[in-house]
Protein backbone atom coordinates (compact mmCIF):
# COMPACT_ATOMS: atom_id res chain seq x y z
CA UNK A 1 0.00 0.00 0.00
CA UNK A 2 1.50 3.47 -0.79
CA UNK A 3 2.08 5.78 2.04
CA UNK A 4 -1.39 8.29 0.01
CA UNK A 5 -3.36 5.23 0.48
CA UNK A 6 -2.28 4.69 3.72
CA UNK A 7 -3.15 8.02 4.73
CA UNK A 8 -6.65 8.02 3.40
CA UNK A 9 -7.87 4.78 4.77
CA UNK A 10 -6.80 6.54 8.06
CA UNK A 11 -8.53 9.46 7.73
CA UNK A 12 -11.87 6.73 6.44
CA UNK A 13 -11.73 4.94 9.71
CA UNK A 14 -11.19 7.92 11.98
CA UNK A 15 -14.57 9.37 10.09
CA UNK A 16 -16.20 5.99 10.73
CA UNK A 17 -15.18 5.99 14.30
CA UNK A 18 -16.33 9.27 15.32
CA UNK A 19 -19.54 9.21 13.44
CA UNK A 20 -20.18 5.58 14.82
CA UNK A 21 -20.06 6.70 18.60
CA UNK A 22 -22.82 7.62 20.23
CA UNK A 23 -22.54 10.07 23.27
CA UNK A 24 -22.90 9.47 26.62
CA UNK A 25 -26.76 10.68 27.60
CA UNK A 26 -26.61 13.52 29.79
CA UNK A 27 -30.01 13.63 32.40
CA UNK A 28 -30.93 16.10 35.07
CA UNK A 29 -30.88 13.21 37.71
CA UNK A 30 -30.32 9.96 37.62
CA UNK A 31 -31.46 7.45 40.60
CA UNK A 32 -29.18 4.30 40.12
CA UNK A 33 -29.04 1.00 42.09
CA UNK A 34 -33.51 1.23 42.92
CA UNK A 35 -36.02 -1.71 43.24
CA UNK A 36 -38.47 -0.56 40.92
CA UNK A 37 -42.61 -1.46 41.65
CA UNK A 38 -43.77 0.22 38.77
CA UNK A 39 -47.52 0.76 39.80
CA UNK A 40 -48.39 -1.53 37.14
CA UNK A 41 -49.03 -4.27 39.45
CA UNK A 42 -46.02 -6.09 37.95
CA UNK A 43 -43.35 -7.86 39.53
CA UNK A 44 -40.62 -5.49 40.94
CA UNK A 45 -36.98 -5.72 39.01
CA UNK A 46 -33.66 -4.04 39.92
CA UNK A 47 -32.77 -0.78 37.48
CA UNK A 48 -31.96 3.03 37.52
CA UNK A 49 -34.74 5.70 36.81
CA UNK A 50 -33.46 9.12 34.52
CA UNK A 51 -35.24 12.45 34.99
CA UNK A 52 -35.25 15.29 32.10
CA UNK A 53 -37.07 18.75 33.73
CA UNK A 54 -40.78 17.34 34.57
CA UNK A 55 -40.34 13.31 32.60
CA UNK A 56 -39.16 10.38 33.30
CA UNK A 57 -36.41 10.44 30.20
CA UNK A 58 -34.88 6.41 30.89
CA UNK A 59 -35.87 3.56 33.30
CA UNK A 60 -33.94 0.27 33.41
CA UNK A 61 -30.37 -0.56 33.04
CA UNK A 62 -28.42 2.83 30.67
CA UNK A 63 -25.39 4.22 29.96
CA UNK A 64 -25.70 7.69 31.42
CA UNK A 65 -24.60 10.55 33.29
CA UNK A 66 -26.75 12.73 35.40
CA UNK A 67 -26.11 16.46 36.67
CA UNK A 68 -27.18 15.22 40.01
CA UNK A 69 -27.12 11.29 40.71
CA UNK A 70 -28.91 9.47 43.96
CA UNK A 71 -28.10 6.39 45.09
CA UNK A 72 -31.32 4.77 45.84
CA UNK A 73 -29.08 1.71 47.84
CA UNK A 74 -31.56 -1.34 47.22
CA UNK A 75 -34.66 0.72 48.42
CA UNK A 76 -37.84 0.44 46.53
CA UNK A 77 -38.76 3.31 43.92
CA UNK A 78 -42.71 3.67 42.75
CA UNK A 79 -44.27 6.28 41.72
CA UNK A 80 -45.59 9.12 43.87
CA UNK A 81 -49.17 8.20 45.91
CA UNK A 82 -52.34 9.68 45.27
CA UNK A 83 -54.82 10.60 48.43
CA UNK A 84 -57.99 9.57 46.79
CA UNK A 85 -59.83 11.86 49.89
CA UNK A 86 -57.69 14.79 51.01
CA UNK A 87 -58.97 17.56 53.28
CA UNK A 88 -55.67 19.85 52.48
CA UNK A 89 -57.68 22.68 51.49
CA UNK A 90 -56.81 25.17 54.24
CA UNK A 91 -53.90 23.23 55.70
CA UNK A 92 -52.29 23.97 52.31
CA UNK A 93 -53.09 27.47 52.45
CA UNK A 94 -51.08 27.52 55.54
CA UNK A 95 -48.09 25.80 54.79
CA UNK A 96 -47.53 24.39 51.54
CA UNK A 97 -45.42 21.77 51.99
CA UNK A 98 -48.39 19.26 52.93
CA UNK A 99 -45.72 17.59 55.95
CA UNK A 100 -48.24 14.87 56.97
CA UNK A 101 -48.41 13.59 53.44
CA UNK A 102 -45.32 14.34 51.54
CA UNK A 103 -43.66 12.15 54.49
CA UNK A 104 -45.56 9.21 53.18
CA UNK A 105 -44.93 9.80 49.71
CA UNK A 106 -48.30 11.47 48.70
CA UNK A 107 -47.73 13.64 45.38
CA UNK A 108 -51.37 14.34 44.52
CA UNK A 109 -54.53 15.39 46.98
CA UNK A 110 -57.92 15.24 46.36
CA UNK A 111 -60.43 16.95 47.52
CA UNK A 112 -63.60 17.72 47.28
CA UNK A 113 -65.69 15.80 49.06
CA UNK A 114 -69.02 17.03 48.85
CA UNK A 115 -67.91 20.42 49.95
CA UNK A 116 -65.33 22.65 47.96
CA UNK A 117 -63.44 25.58 47.62
CA UNK A 118 -65.63 27.29 44.95
CA UNK A 119 -67.71 28.18 43.81
CA UNK A 120 -68.26 30.51 46.54
CA UNK A 121 -70.64 33.63 46.02
CA UNK A 122 -70.94 36.28 48.32
CA UNK A 123 -72.35 34.42 51.43
CA UNK A 124 -70.50 31.69 51.42
CA UNK A 125 -67.51 33.86 51.15
CA UNK A 126 -68.69 35.42 54.57
CA UNK A 127 -69.55 32.35 56.12
CA UNK A 128 -66.26 30.53 55.65
CA UNK A 129 -64.34 33.67 56.73
CA UNK A 130 -66.82 33.49 59.97
CA UNK A 131 -66.14 29.90 60.22
CA UNK A 132 -62.36 29.69 60.35
CA UNK A 133 -61.23 28.29 63.26
CA UNK A 134 -57.01 28.83 64.20
CA UNK A 135 -55.75 29.02 60.76
CA UNK A 136 -57.07 32.46 59.24
CA UNK A 137 -56.75 33.52 55.38
CA UNK A 138 -58.17 35.51 52.66
CA UNK A 139 -60.47 34.01 50.21
CA UNK A 140 -59.24 35.77 46.88
CA UNK A 141 -60.58 33.12 44.38
CA UNK A 142 -64.49 32.47 43.62
CA UNK A 143 -64.22 29.40 41.56
CA UNK A 144 -63.14 25.93 42.62
CA UNK A 145 -60.59 26.43 39.56
CA UNK A 146 -59.55 29.78 40.43
CA UNK A 147 -58.57 28.32 44.24
CA UNK A 148 -56.54 25.15 42.69
CA UNK A 149 -54.96 27.58 40.67
CA UNK A 150 -54.00 29.64 43.55
CA UNK A 151 -52.68 26.75 45.69
CA UNK A 152 -50.32 26.24 42.21
CA UNK A 153 -49.73 30.01 42.35
CA UNK A 154 -48.27 30.23 46.02
CA UNK A 155 -46.54 26.95 46.24
CA UNK A 156 -47.06 23.76 47.30
CA UNK A 157 -45.13 20.81 47.39
CA UNK A 158 -47.79 18.44 46.14
CA UNK A 159 -50.01 18.32 43.17
CA UNK A 160 -53.56 19.33 43.69
CA UNK A 161 -56.98 18.61 42.21
CA UNK A 162 -60.53 18.75 43.63
CA UNK A 163 -64.36 17.54 42.62
CA UNK A 164 -66.88 20.19 42.72
CA UNK A 165 -68.66 19.17 46.00
CA UNK A 166 -72.71 18.79 45.24
CA UNK A 167 -72.83 20.56 48.43
CA UNK A 168 -71.60 23.90 46.89
CA UNK A 169 -73.69 23.83 44.12
CA UNK A 170 -76.52 23.51 46.04
CA UNK A 171 -75.37 26.24 48.75
CA UNK A 172 -74.71 28.80 45.83
CA UNK A 173 -78.64 28.53 45.05
CA UNK A 174 -80.42 27.12 48.24
CA UNK A 175 -78.31 27.76 50.86
CA UNK A 176 -78.87 25.56 53.64
CA UNK A 177 -82.44 25.60 53.06
CA UNK A 178 -84.24 21.79 53.23
CA UNK A 179 -86.47 21.75 50.04
CA UNK A 180 -85.57 20.63 46.49
CA UNK A 181 -84.10 23.18 43.92
CA UNK A 182 -86.99 24.98 41.48
CA UNK A 183 -86.12 24.10 37.72
CA UNK A 184 -84.63 27.55 37.07
CA UNK A 185 -82.43 26.81 40.66
CA UNK A 186 -81.53 23.38 38.88
CA UNK A 187 -80.32 24.36 35.62
CA UNK A 188 -78.32 27.10 37.65
CA UNK A 189 -76.49 24.25 39.50
CA UNK A 190 -75.83 22.13 35.95
CA UNK A 191 -73.85 25.27 34.69
CA UNK A 192 -71.77 26.05 37.90
CA UNK A 193 -71.27 22.18 37.51
CA UNK A 194 -70.08 22.63 33.61
CA UNK A 195 -68.54 25.28 34.15
CA UNK A 196 -65.86 23.81 37.18
CA UNK A 197 -65.38 20.79 34.59
CA UNK A 198 -63.92 23.08 32.34
CA UNK A 199 -61.93 24.25 34.54
CA UNK A 200 -60.20 20.92 35.39
CA UNK A 201 -62.78 19.57 38.30
CA UNK A 202 -62.55 15.81 38.02
CA UNK A 203 -66.58 15.08 38.75
CA UNK A 204 -68.84 15.49 41.19
CA UNK A 205 -68.61 14.79 45.02
CA UNK A 206 -71.13 14.62 47.77
CA UNK A 207 -71.11 13.75 51.93
CA UNK A 208 -74.97 12.68 51.88
CA UNK A 209 -74.77 12.52 55.97
CA UNK A 210 -74.64 16.12 56.43
CA UNK A 211 -76.84 19.39 56.52
CA UNK A 212 -77.30 20.79 53.99
CA UNK A 213 -76.05 18.26 51.82
CA UNK A 214 -78.67 15.35 53.16
CA UNK A 215 -81.62 17.26 51.91
CA UNK A 216 -80.66 16.40 48.69
CA UNK A 217 -82.72 14.06 46.61
CA UNK A 218 -81.48 10.92 44.48
CA UNK A 219 -83.13 12.68 41.64
CA UNK A 220 -80.75 16.47 42.19
CA UNK A 221 -77.95 13.93 42.17
CA UNK A 222 -78.42 11.99 38.93
CA UNK A 223 -79.01 15.88 37.23
CA UNK A 224 -76.08 17.21 38.71
CA UNK A 225 -73.84 13.91 37.35
CA UNK A 226 -75.62 14.49 33.82
CA UNK A 227 -74.34 17.77 33.83
CA UNK A 228 -70.69 16.27 34.13
CA UNK A 229 -71.09 13.25 32.01
CA UNK A 230 -70.26 14.28 28.83
CA UNK A 231 -66.93 15.77 30.29
CA UNK A 232 -65.95 12.61 31.58
CA UNK A 233 -66.27 13.29 34.94
CA UNK A 234 -67.15 10.61 37.40
CA UNK A 235 -69.29 11.13 40.80
CA UNK A 236 -67.89 10.16 43.81
CA UNK A 237 -69.40 10.12 47.22
CA UNK A 238 -70.10 10.00 50.95
CA UNK A 239 -73.22 7.56 50.95
CA UNK A 240 -76.47 8.39 52.62
CA UNK A 241 -75.90 5.92 54.65
CA UNK A 242 -72.84 3.40 55.78
CA UNK A 243 -74.56 1.71 59.01
CA UNK A 244 -78.56 0.98 59.00
CA UNK A 245 -79.48 1.67 55.44
CA UNK A 246 -76.06 0.62 53.82
CA UNK A 247 -76.94 -1.35 51.26
CA UNK A 248 -79.59 1.36 50.12
CA UNK A 249 -77.10 3.54 50.07
CA UNK A 250 -74.98 1.60 47.44
CA UNK A 251 -78.15 0.87 45.64
CA UNK A 252 -78.45 4.82 45.07
CA UNK A 253 -74.91 5.25 44.00
CA UNK A 254 -75.57 2.49 41.78
CA UNK A 255 -78.58 4.10 40.25
CA UNK A 256 -77.15 7.53 40.29
CA UNK A 257 -74.20 6.06 37.88
CA UNK A 258 -76.56 4.10 35.81
CA UNK A 259 -78.69 6.85 35.34
CA UNK A 260 -76.58 9.59 34.67
CA UNK A 261 -73.90 7.52 32.66
CA UNK A 262 -71.05 8.16 34.85
CA UNK A 263 -68.41 6.29 36.85
CA UNK A 264 -68.94 6.14 40.32
CA UNK A 265 -66.66 6.01 43.76
CA UNK A 266 -67.50 5.00 46.95
CA UNK A 267 -65.57 7.05 49.31
CA UNK A 268 -64.12 5.26 52.57
CA UNK A 269 -66.23 2.62 52.22
CA UNK A 270 -66.92 1.15 55.81
CA UNK A 271 -69.77 -0.90 57.75
CA UNK A 272 -70.28 1.61 60.63
CA UNK A 273 -71.34 0.18 64.14
CA UNK A 274 -70.97 -3.68 65.20
CA UNK A 275 -74.50 -4.43 64.33
CA UNK A 276 -74.04 -3.76 60.59
CA UNK A 277 -70.37 -5.26 60.31
CA UNK A 278 -71.77 -8.47 58.89
CA UNK A 279 -73.20 -6.38 55.82
CA UNK A 280 -69.57 -5.96 54.33
CA UNK A 281 -70.06 -9.07 52.40
CA UNK A 282 -73.33 -8.08 51.12
CA UNK A 283 -71.81 -4.60 50.14
CA UNK A 284 -69.04 -6.18 48.30
CA UNK A 285 -71.14 -8.49 46.44
CA UNK A 286 -73.49 -6.14 45.55
CA UNK A 287 -70.69 -3.75 43.75
CA UNK A 288 -68.94 -7.14 42.19
CA UNK A 289 -73.19 -7.87 40.57
CA UNK A 290 -72.95 -4.24 39.38
CA UNK A 291 -68.87 -4.01 37.73
CA UNK A 292 -70.40 -7.54 36.25
CA UNK A 293 -73.00 -5.87 34.62
CA UNK A 294 -71.03 -2.91 33.04
CA UNK A 295 -71.38 -0.67 36.23
CA UNK A 296 -68.37 1.21 36.40
CA UNK A 297 -68.12 1.53 40.09
CA UNK A 298 -65.03 1.20 42.70
CA UNK A 299 -64.24 2.36 46.22
CA UNK A 300 -61.43 3.96 48.83
CA UNK A 301 -60.61 3.49 52.30
CA UNK A 302 -58.61 4.33 54.82
CA UNK A 303 -56.81 1.83 56.95
CA UNK A 304 -58.08 2.33 60.52
CA UNK A 305 -61.17 1.09 62.46
CA UNK A 306 -62.14 4.90 63.32
CA UNK A 307 -63.91 7.63 61.34
CA UNK A 308 -63.46 11.22 62.03
CA UNK A 309 -66.01 14.10 61.31
CA UNK A 310 -68.16 16.12 63.80
CA UNK A 311 -70.53 15.95 66.79
CA UNK A 312 -73.09 17.29 63.75
CA UNK A 313 -72.82 13.44 62.94
CA UNK A 314 -74.57 12.85 66.80
CA UNK A 315 -77.44 15.13 65.67
CA UNK A 316 -80.68 15.13 63.42
CA UNK A 317 -80.64 17.13 60.79
CA UNK A 318 -83.50 18.62 61.01
CA UNK A 319 -81.88 20.82 63.78
CA UNK A 320 -79.28 21.78 61.52
CA UNK A 321 -81.37 23.46 58.38
CA UNK A 322 -79.98 26.67 58.05
CA UNK A 323 -76.35 26.68 59.26
CA UNK A 324 -74.46 26.89 62.01
CA UNK A 325 -76.16 29.85 63.77
CA UNK A 326 -79.63 28.65 63.45
CA UNK A 327 -78.46 25.11 64.63
CA UNK A 328 -77.01 26.50 67.69
CA UNK A 329 -79.85 28.81 68.20
CA UNK A 330 -81.85 25.99 68.24
CA UNK A 331 -79.78 23.76 70.47
CA UNK A 332 -80.45 26.93 73.09
CA UNK A 333 -84.23 25.97 73.42
CA UNK A 334 -84.90 23.41 76.28
CA UNK A 335 -87.99 21.87 74.18
CA UNK A 336 -85.53 21.38 71.20
CA UNK A 337 -82.90 20.45 73.43
CA UNK A 338 -85.04 17.47 74.95
CA UNK A 339 -86.34 16.21 71.79
CA UNK A 340 -82.57 16.04 69.79
CA UNK A 341 -81.59 14.24 73.20
CA UNK A 342 -84.15 11.66 72.71
CA UNK A 343 -82.87 11.45 69.50
CA UNK A 344 -79.69 10.88 70.00
CA UNK A 345 -80.40 7.95 71.96
CA UNK A 346 -81.78 6.34 69.43
CA UNK A 347 -80.88 4.65 66.51
CA UNK A 348 -82.64 5.33 63.31
CA UNK A 349 -82.97 4.48 59.51
CA UNK A 350 -83.67 8.22 58.35
CA UNK A 351 -80.06 9.63 59.25
CA UNK A 352 -76.72 8.75 60.31
CA UNK A 353 -77.05 8.80 64.14
CA UNK A 354 -72.72 7.87 64.90
CA UNK A 355 -73.01 8.39 68.35
CA UNK A 356 -75.48 5.66 68.72
CA UNK A 357 -73.44 3.55 66.14
CA UNK A 358 -70.41 4.33 68.53
CA UNK A 359 -72.24 2.26 71.10
CA UNK A 360 -70.73 5.05 74.10
CA UNK A 361 -69.43 8.37 74.91
CA UNK A 362 -66.27 6.51 75.35
CA UNK A 363 -65.78 5.82 71.77
CA UNK A 364 -65.90 9.57 70.75
CA UNK A 365 -62.50 11.58 71.13
CA UNK A 366 -63.01 15.19 70.99
CA UNK A 367 -60.05 16.48 68.55
CA UNK A 368 -61.03 19.57 67.49
CA UNK A 369 -62.28 22.70 69.18
CA UNK A 370 -61.90 26.61 67.72
CA UNK A 371 -62.40 28.21 71.58
CA UNK A 372 -59.38 28.49 73.14
CA UNK A 373 -61.25 27.83 76.42
CA UNK A 374 -62.45 24.34 75.30
CA UNK A 375 -59.14 23.80 73.83
CA UNK A 376 -58.17 21.74 77.25
CA UNK A 377 -60.98 19.03 76.22
CA UNK A 378 -58.81 18.25 73.39
CA UNK A 379 -58.19 14.01 72.74
CA UNK A 380 -60.15 13.49 75.81
CA UNK A 381 -63.65 11.36 74.81
CA UNK A 382 -67.01 12.58 75.43
CA UNK A 383 -67.32 10.56 78.47
CA UNK A 384 -64.57 12.30 80.22
CA UNK A 385 -65.39 15.73 79.64
CA UNK A 386 -68.96 14.62 80.55
CA UNK A 387 -67.79 13.99 83.58
CA UNK A 388 -65.52 16.73 84.48
CA UNK A 389 -68.53 18.83 83.49
CA UNK A 390 -71.05 17.20 85.66
CA UNK A 391 -73.34 16.91 82.38
CA UNK A 392 -74.75 13.77 80.76
CA UNK A 393 -72.84 13.10 77.48
CA UNK A 394 -75.50 14.38 75.15
CA UNK A 395 -76.10 17.44 77.26
CA UNK A 396 -72.07 18.24 77.10
CA UNK A 397 -72.02 17.11 73.12
CA UNK A 398 -74.76 19.76 72.70
CA UNK A 399 -73.07 22.72 74.81
CA UNK A 400 -69.72 22.05 73.49
CA UNK A 401 -71.34 23.26 70.23
CA UNK A 402 -73.08 26.14 71.38
CA UNK A 403 -69.58 27.09 72.96
CA UNK A 404 -67.20 26.68 70.56
CA UNK A 405 -68.73 28.07 67.44
CA UNK A 406 -68.56 24.94 65.85
CA UNK A 407 -69.23 21.16 64.83
CA UNK A 408 -66.18 19.87 67.14
CA UNK A 409 -64.03 17.88 65.20
CA UNK A 410 -64.50 14.58 66.42
CA UNK A 411 -63.47 10.76 66.75
CA UNK A 412 -65.69 7.96 65.97
CA UNK A 413 -64.89 4.41 66.53
CA UNK A 414 -67.10 2.42 63.92
CA UNK A 415 -65.52 -0.61 62.33
CA UNK A 416 -63.93 -4.04 62.56
CA UNK A 417 -60.91 -4.35 61.80
CA UNK A 418 -61.76 -7.96 59.73
CA UNK A 419 -63.21 -5.87 57.66
CA UNK A 420 -60.79 -3.23 57.44
CA UNK A 421 -58.16 -6.36 56.07
CA UNK A 422 -61.29 -8.06 53.79
CA UNK A 423 -61.66 -4.27 51.88
CA UNK A 424 -57.97 -3.99 51.50
CA UNK A 425 -57.84 -7.04 49.20
CA UNK A 426 -60.40 -5.85 46.56
CA UNK A 427 -59.47 -5.22 43.37
CA UNK A 428 -60.84 -1.94 43.07
CA UNK A 429 -59.97 -0.42 46.38
CA UNK A 430 -57.48 2.73 46.63
CA UNK A 431 -56.89 4.78 49.65
CA UNK A 432 -57.34 8.29 50.71
CA UNK A 433 -56.62 10.07 54.53
CA UNK A 434 -60.03 11.84 54.53
CA UNK A 435 -57.44 14.47 56.55
CA UNK A 436 -55.62 17.34 56.02
CA UNK A 437 -51.69 17.67 55.33
CA UNK A 438 -50.55 19.45 58.45
CA UNK A 439 -47.44 20.09 59.67
CA UNK A 440 -46.37 18.89 63.34
CA UNK A 441 -45.44 22.38 64.71
CA UNK A 442 -46.86 25.75 64.54
CA UNK A 443 -50.72 26.28 64.43
CA UNK A 444 -50.89 22.73 63.78
CA UNK A 445 -50.44 21.79 67.11
CA UNK A 446 -53.73 23.83 68.66
CA UNK A 447 -56.23 21.29 67.95
CA UNK A 448 -55.76 17.30 68.10
CA UNK A 449 -56.64 14.89 64.80
CA UNK A 450 -56.94 11.33 63.69
CA UNK A 451 -53.76 9.46 63.28
CA UNK A 452 -54.65 8.42 59.60
CA UNK A 453 -53.79 12.26 58.78
CA UNK A 454 -50.07 11.06 59.62
CA UNK A 455 -50.32 7.25 59.05
CA UNK A 456 -52.91 5.89 56.38
CA UNK A 457 -50.36 5.14 53.70
CA UNK A 458 -47.05 4.06 55.10
CA UNK A 459 -49.52 2.32 57.83
CA UNK A 460 -51.01 0.35 54.73
CA UNK A 461 -47.21 -0.73 53.53
CA UNK A 462 -45.95 -1.31 57.28
CA UNK A 463 -48.33 -2.89 58.99
CA UNK A 464 -51.05 -4.26 56.39
CA UNK A 465 -48.45 -5.63 53.68
CA UNK A 466 -44.68 -5.76 55.43
CA UNK A 467 -46.36 -7.20 58.88
CA UNK A 468 -49.51 -9.09 58.23
CA UNK A 469 -49.01 -10.01 54.25
CA UNK A 470 -52.60 -8.87 53.72
CA UNK A 471 -51.19 -7.66 50.36
CA UNK A 472 -48.42 -7.71 48.33
CA UNK A 473 -46.32 -4.68 47.98
CA UNK A 474 -46.72 -4.48 44.02
CA UNK A 475 -50.73 -4.98 44.68
CA UNK A 476 -50.48 -2.19 47.20
CA UNK A 477 -48.66 0.18 45.14
CA UNK A 478 -50.40 -0.33 42.15
CA UNK A 479 -53.42 0.75 44.01
CA UNK A 480 -51.89 3.28 45.52
CA UNK A 481 -50.62 4.93 42.16
CA UNK A 482 -51.44 4.15 38.66
CA UNK A 483 -55.22 2.67 39.84
CA UNK A 484 -56.01 6.25 41.58
CA UNK A 485 -54.74 7.88 38.54
CA UNK A 486 -56.45 5.63 36.17
CA UNK A 487 -59.83 6.44 38.06
CA UNK A 488 -59.56 10.15 37.88
CA UNK A 489 -58.78 9.90 34.18
CA UNK A 490 -55.11 11.87 34.90
CA UNK A 491 -53.11 10.68 31.98
CA UNK A 492 -48.77 10.11 32.11
CA UNK A 493 -49.01 10.08 35.57
CA UNK A 494 -48.88 7.03 38.09
CA UNK A 495 -46.43 5.06 36.16
CA UNK A 496 -42.38 4.41 36.50
CA UNK A 497 -42.60 4.96 32.14
CA UNK A 498 -40.42 6.77 29.77
CA UNK A 499 -42.55 10.11 29.22
CA UNK A 500 -44.54 10.02 32.53
CA UNK A 501 -44.39 12.81 34.62
CA UNK A 502 -42.17 12.37 37.58
CA UNK A 503 -43.71 12.08 40.69
CA UNK A 504 -41.34 9.73 42.41
CA UNK A 505 -40.73 8.19 45.48
CA UNK A 506 -38.15 5.85 47.18
CA UNK A 507 -38.76 4.27 50.41
CA UNK A 508 -37.24 1.48 52.89
CA UNK A 509 -40.16 -1.41 52.52
CA UNK A 510 -37.95 -2.53 55.70
CA UNK A 511 -38.69 0.33 57.76
CA UNK A 512 -41.79 2.19 56.34
CA UNK A 513 -44.27 2.69 59.09
CA UNK A 514 -47.16 5.24 61.13
CA UNK A 515 -45.90 6.45 64.49
CA UNK A 516 -49.29 8.45 64.80
CA UNK A 517 -51.98 7.30 67.43
CA UNK A 518 -54.84 8.32 68.67
CA UNK A 519 -52.88 9.61 72.13
CA UNK A 520 -50.16 11.30 69.85
CA UNK A 521 -51.57 11.64 66.36
CA UNK A 522 -49.35 14.48 65.73
CA UNK A 523 -46.17 12.13 64.63
CA UNK A 524 -44.66 11.65 60.88
CA UNK A 525 -44.71 8.68 59.40
CA UNK A 526 -41.01 6.74 59.11
CA UNK A 527 -39.41 4.85 56.35
CA UNK A 528 -39.59 7.79 53.18
CA UNK A 529 -36.15 9.04 51.85
CA UNK A 530 -37.04 10.80 48.72
CA UNK A 531 -39.96 11.99 46.81
CA UNK A 532 -39.52 14.26 44.14
CA UNK A 533 -42.96 15.69 42.58
CA UNK A 534 -42.72 16.75 38.73
CA UNK A 535 -39.20 16.50 38.80
CA UNK A 536 -38.38 18.73 41.62
CA UNK A 537 -37.19 16.95 45.01
CA UNK A 538 -39.47 18.06 48.10
CA UNK A 539 -38.02 15.30 50.40
CA UNK A 540 -34.14 13.82 50.61
CA UNK A 541 -33.23 11.70 53.34
CA UNK A 542 -36.18 11.93 55.10
CA UNK A 543 -36.01 15.49 55.19
CA UNK A 544 -38.24 18.45 53.24
CA UNK A 545 -36.37 20.46 50.97
CA UNK A 546 -38.64 23.70 50.85
CA UNK A 547 -38.81 23.08 47.39
CA UNK A 548 -42.68 23.75 45.83
CA UNK A 549 -43.84 22.40 42.21
CA UNK A 550 -46.55 21.05 43.10
CA UNK A 551 -49.14 21.61 40.14
CA UNK A 552 -53.11 22.03 39.84
CA UNK A 553 -53.61 18.20 37.58
CA UNK A 554 -57.07 19.14 35.64
CA UNK A 555 -59.58 16.72 35.08
CA UNK A 556 -60.96 15.26 31.81
CA UNK A 557 -63.04 18.01 31.05
CA UNK A 558 -60.90 20.19 31.27
CA UNK A 559 -60.89 23.73 28.46
CA UNK A 560 -57.69 25.96 28.49
CA UNK A 561 -58.98 29.45 28.24
CA UNK A 562 -57.86 31.79 25.03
Amino acid sequence: MSTSSYFEALVMLTLVTLFSCTPTPQYDLIIRNAIIVDGSGNDRYNGDVAIDGDKIAAVGVFDGKGTKEVDAQGQILSPGFVNMLSWATVSLLEDGRGMSDIMQGVTLEVMGEGWSMGPLNETMKAEELKSQGDIKYDITWKTLGEYLQHLEDKGVSPNVASYVGATTLRMNELGSEDRAPTAVEMERMKALARTAMEEGAMGIGSSLIYAPAFYAKTEELIELCKAVSPYGGSYITHMRSEGNRLLEGVDEVLRIASEADVQAEIYHLKAGGAANWYKMDLVIAKIDSARKAGVDIATNMYNYIAGATGLDASMPPWVQEGGYDAWAERLRDPKIRAKVIAEMKQDANDWENLYYAAGSPEKLILVGFKNEALKKYTGKTLAEVAKLRGTSPEDTAIDLVIEDGSRVGTVYFLMSEENVKKQLQLPYMTFGSDAGAPAAEGVFLKSSTHPRTYGNFSRLLGKYVREEKVISLEEAIHKLTYLSTQKLKVKERGLIKKGYYADVVIFNPETIIDKATFAEPHAYSEGMSHVWVNGVQMLSDGQHTGNTGGRFIKGPGYKAKP
